[in-house]
């Protein structure tokens, strides 16, 4: 997780197949995450999982993701077990140690999540307002220190599939494994809000 020291923001893509895109039948998600000038520093893939439960859950299925180097070594793991709504995702390094959590919290009319570290004790907020649907503010203490910001495609890339483009701006000086989990955050809010269109 190295590359990510010197990082002030990450560009995570989606990467879709060509069978998804004419056929609508959800295959395994795939990204490329970058830094802000457009450098590629890990690929990261939904690892193979249940096709019934993909077909019948979509959005909703629980999910293991590996994010790796570009000699294919695993570098962090991000998996979320089934939920119908208080999801959840647990971020690990390497090693399986883990970092911490991203996990929604109850809230009528805005999407809140508790970021937490390895010790379970919550260090951040992720805040969706209501008038900005592709936002999530990072908080300490109410104060918005970075955001998670979904990037619109471009026309023909939205009309014709669901890919994401997001983008993580943070502190340049956190650490990386802090840095590591916001990327997992990634992950959980692009399945569980833009995944599938009519999953809020």
């Amino acid at each position: 997780m190295e590359k990510l020291s010197t990082a002030a923001g990450l560009i995570v893509r989606q990467q879709k197949e060509w069978g998804e895109i004419l056929t609508g039948f959800e295959t395994r998600n795939k990204y490329i995450v970058s830094d802000v000038s457009g450098t590629r520093l890990y690929l990261a893939a939904e690892e193979s999982g249940s096709t019934l439960l993909r077909l019948f859950l979509k959005a909703l299925r629980p999910f293991s993701i590996t994010v790796m180097s570009e000699d294919g070594r695993a570098v962090l793991r991000v998996s979320r077990p089934f939920r119908f709504y208080f999801h959840r995702a647990e971020v690990f390094d390497s090693q399986g140690q883990s970092l911490g959590a991203i996990e929604r919290r109850f809230s009528l009319l805005r999407r809140v999540y508790s970021v937490s570290d390895a010790s379970g004790q919550e260090r951040f907020q992720l805040f969706g307002p209501i008038l900005h649907p592709w936002t999530f503010q990072i908080r300490h203490d109410d104060v918005e220190i970075g955001r998670i910001t979904k990037k619109w495609s471009g026309l023909m890339k939205e009309g014709f599939t669901d890919a994401d483009n997001f983008g993580i701006e943070f502190p340049a000086e956190w650490d990386v494994e802090l840095k590591a989990l916001f990327l997992g955050a990634v992950f959980l809010i692009d399945f569980v809000h833009f995944e599938n269109k009519g999953n809020n």
